[in-house]
């Protein structure tokens, strides 16, 4: 979706798009710098070239991917509201109904989910970055770390929104799991990124 487009579409009083596609494309941002700093530093910096030619690759494939997943997440969204209007008049339509409503809430944890680990891709990505890449793209680097920290926070919070009472426990336990070792992965990195910044280049 042309960006100009997807900022009036999410300004707009609808339920779709909305945070999920907001931190996705947080996400694609923060991707594209990732591989704009990593151009910058095939000829400055101390990774080798193949180090540098690595990142930039994962950074464009992740990129393209967190794009897709903006039209994605509204899109498995709209499933649960076309799940909300299934007919509930019987007894068998409310079961029906039911079973559809939670198996539309799992579905759209998927694209999250995405959004989660390749964030945290993105903020391995740009430490490195700031600790070895081009010293005249620190800060470059910097806003991709902290723009593929949004997008995990976003992530994050769209897993548990739908987590909806009545989610089935092993599904639960599981998504939990996930969250905590993201959150955790998470915290960790945004410490490393935010003291090098910091105690090494003055940020």
């Amino acid at each position: 979706m042309e960006i100009r487009r997807f900022l009036e579409k999410l300004s707009l009083g609808t339920p779709t798009p909305g945070g999920g596609s907001a931190s996705a494309l947080a996400g694609a941002l923060s991707a594209a710098l990732v591989a704009m700093t990593a151009g910058l530093s095939l000829k400055q910096g101390r990774l080798r070239k193949e180090e540098v030619e690595d990142i930039r690759k994962r950074a464009l494939a992740i990129q393209k991917r967190l794009l897709r997943a903006v039209d994605e997440d509204a899109k498995s969204y709209e499933a649960v509201l076309k799940a909300f209007r299934l007919p509930k008049n019987t007894e068998r339509g409310r079961l029906h109904r039911s079973r559809i409503i939670q198996k539309a809430y799992q579905e759209a944890t998927a694209t999250p989910q995405w959004v989660c680990q390749l964030s945290i891709q993105l903020l391995e990505y740009s430490k490195t970055l700031i600790f070895k890449g081009n010293p005249n793209a620190i800060s470059d680097a910097g806003v991709a770390a902290f723009l593929a920290d949004a997008a995990l926070a976003g992530g994050l919070l769209n897993i548990n929104i739908n987590l909806v009472p009545g989610t089935e426990k092993t599904f639960l336990k599981k998504m939990h799991s996930l969250m905590g070792r993201w959150e955790k992965k998470g915290n960790q990195l945004r410490g490393e990124i935010e003291k090098a910044l910091h105690e090494i280049h003055g940020i």
